[in-house]
C-alpha cells in the first residue's frame, strides 16, 4: 500500500515537473497578452469613436465629400514624406510573420488611424478591419524588444496583435483569434500561437466595450432545418459569392496597378481617386455606397436589396484603396455580401435575412482566405442556428476565390485543390 503511495507521489511529482515549462508558458503568455490587449483594446475604442463622429458629422454636412480630392492628396503627401517603410500596411505584418525583420515602426498606430479617419469624414468608401489589424500588430510588435523575443515569439505577437485588433474592432473575439491563426498562410492554422491569439482577442474586445463602445446588431430572423435541397442552394449562394469575392480582390488590385503605370506621384493617386468617387456620388444622386455603409447592411437582413448595390460598392471600394486612400476592406465586403445575398432571396428559395448572412460573412472569406474565421463570425454574430448555412457557403467561396485575394503577402499552406480520386482510391488500399 505505502508502496502505491509512493508511486502514485511520483507519478504526480514527474508529470509537474515535466509540465513546468507549459506552466511558465501560459503565466508568461498571458502576462503579454494582457498588455497587448489593454494597448489595442483601448486603440480600438478611439478608433471606432472616431469613426462613429466622422460618419454622423458627414451625414450632416454631406457637401464635405467634394474635398475627398484635397483630402486624398493631404494622405498621399502624408504618406510618401513621412510612411513609406509602412506603406504596405496590413502586408507589412503578415510579411513580418513569415520573414522577421525589424520593429514594425509604433507610428503606424497613428498614422493608419488618421488616414482612415478622414477617408471616413470626406466620404472614401473604405472599411475599418484594416487599420485595426495595422494598429494591433504596430502595438503588439514594440514589446519584442521590450520581453527580448525570439523570432518565433515575436511571430506569436505579431498574430495576437492582429487577433486583438481584428476581435475588438467588429466584437467577434472568437473570429479574431481564429482570424490571427489563419490569415498569413492559405489553408494553415499556425497552432503554437492558440493560447496568445484567443487570450489577446476575448481580453481586448472586453476593453472596448468596458470602454462604452457598443457594435452593430444583426438579426436572421429565421432559419429553415438543414435538408438537401438548402444544401445545395447553400452551394449554389456560395459559389456566387466566391465570384463577388474575387472580383473585388483582382479589381482592386488592377486598379492600384493601373493607378501607379499612368500616375507617376504616389500622392497624385488619391486625388484622381477622390475626383472619381465623387463624380460617381453626384452621378448616382445617393451617398449609399461611400463610409462603411452599415445601414444599408441591416437594412439588407429584411428587405431584398437591388440587384445592382452590391456591384457598385465594389467598384467604389476598389476605387478608393486602390487609389491610395486609407481604410479596411472588410466591411466594405460585409455590405457586398449582404446586399447580393438579400438580391439573390429573388431567385434562390431561402429566408432574405439568412441569404444576407451568408453573404455577409461568406464574401470575406473567398476575399480573404478565411473561412474558419468567418464562420465562427457568423455564429457569433448571427447565432449558432444559421452555422451550417454559413458554413457551406463560406467554404464554397474560399474554394471559387481561388489563390489570390485582398492580402497579397499571403502564401499557400494547402492548395485549394481536391485531391485526384484515382490517388485517394490508392491511398485507400494502402490504408
Amino acid at each position: 500500500m505505502i508502496q502505491n503511495n509512493r508511486n502514485v507521489i511520483n507519478s504526480i511529482r514527474d508529470f509537474i515537473l515535466k509540465k513546468v515549462p507549459t506552466f511558465q508558458g501560459i503565466l508568461t503568455w498571458t502576462l503579454i497578452s494582457s498588455i497587448i490587449a489593454l494597448c489595442v483594446g483601448a486603440s480600438s475604442a478611439l478608433f471606432l469613436a472616431s469613426l462613429h463622429w466622422a460618419t454622423d458629422f458627414r451625414e450632416a454636412h454631406k457637401i464635405i465629400i467634394l474635398a475627398l480630392p484635397v483630402v486624398g492628396l493631404l494622405i498621399g503627401i502624408f504618406f510618401y514624406w513621412w510612411g513609406k517603410d509602412i506603406e504596405a500596411g496590413n502586408n507589412l505584418i503578415i510579411d513580418n510573420i513569415h520573414k522577421p525583420k525589424k520593429i514594425i515602426p509604433f507610428k503606424m498606430a497613428p498614422f493608419i488611424l488618421i488616414g482612415t479617419v478622414l477617408t471616413h469624414l470626406f466620404g472614401g468608401s473604405a472599411g475599418r478591419e484594416g487599420t485595426a489589424i495595422q494598429m494591433g500588430g504596430a502595438i503588439a510588435d514594440q514589446f519584442t524588444r521590450f520581453f527580448k523575443l525570439s523570432k518565433r515569439n515575436r511571430q506569436i505577437i505579431l498574430i495576437a496583435g492582429m487577433s486583438a485588433g481584428f476581435g475588438s474592432v467588429f466584437g467577434t473575439p472568437l473570429a479574431g483569434a481564429i482570424f490571427g491563426l489563419e490569415v498569413y498562410r492559405i489553408g494553415k492554422l499556425k497552432y503554437d500561437a492558440i493560447f496568445a491569439a484567443f487570450v489577446s482577442a476575448v481580453l481586448a474586445d472586453f476593453v472596448t466595450t468596458s470602454l462604452g463602445i457598443h457594435h452593430t446588431h444583426y438579426v436572421i430572423e429565421l432559419v429553415p432545418d438543414m435538408n438537401l435541397m438548402h444544401l445545395l442552394i447553400s452551394i449554389v449562394a456560395g459559389i456566387c459569392f466566391g465570384i463577388a469575392a474575387t472580383s473585388f480582390s483582382k479589381l482592386t488590385h488592377q486598379i492600384n496597378a493601373w493607378g501607379k503605370q499612368l500616375i507617376k506621384l504616389p500622392y497624385l493617386r488619391p486625388v484622381i481617386g477622390g475626383i472619381i468617387v465623387v463624380g460617381a456620388v453626384y452621378l448616382l444622386g445617393t451617398h449609399r455606397y461611400i463610409g462603411l455603409g452599415v445601414p444599408t447592411i441591416v437594412e439588407s437582413f429584411s428587405v431584398q436589396q437591388p440587384g445592382y448595390d452590391f456591384a457598385l460598392k465594389i467598384l467604389l471600394t476598389a476605387i478608393t484603396l486602390g487609389m491610395g486612400f486609407k481604410g479596411g476592406e472588410v466591411t466594405p465586403l460585409f455590405f457586398i455580401g449582404a446586399t447580393l445575398g438579400s438580391a439573390l432571396s429573388f431567385v434562390l428559395p431561402l429566408p432574405v435575412g439568412l441569404l444576407a448572412g451568408m453573404g455577409f460573412v461568406a464574401v470575406f472569406a473567398g476575399a480573404s482566405n478565411t473561412p474558419l474565421a468567418s464562420s465562427i463570425m457568423a455564429i457569433e454574430l448571427f447565432g449558432v442556428e444559421c452555422g451550417a448555412y454559413v458554413a457551406i457557403a463560406c467554404v464554397v467561396s474560399y474554394l471559387i476565390s481561388g489563390h489570390s485575394g485582398i492580402y497579397g503577402s499571403q502564401v499557400i499552406g494547402e492548395p485549394k485543390i481536391f485531391s485526384k480520386l484515382k490517388d485517394t482510391g490508392k491511398r485507400l488500399k494502402e490504408l
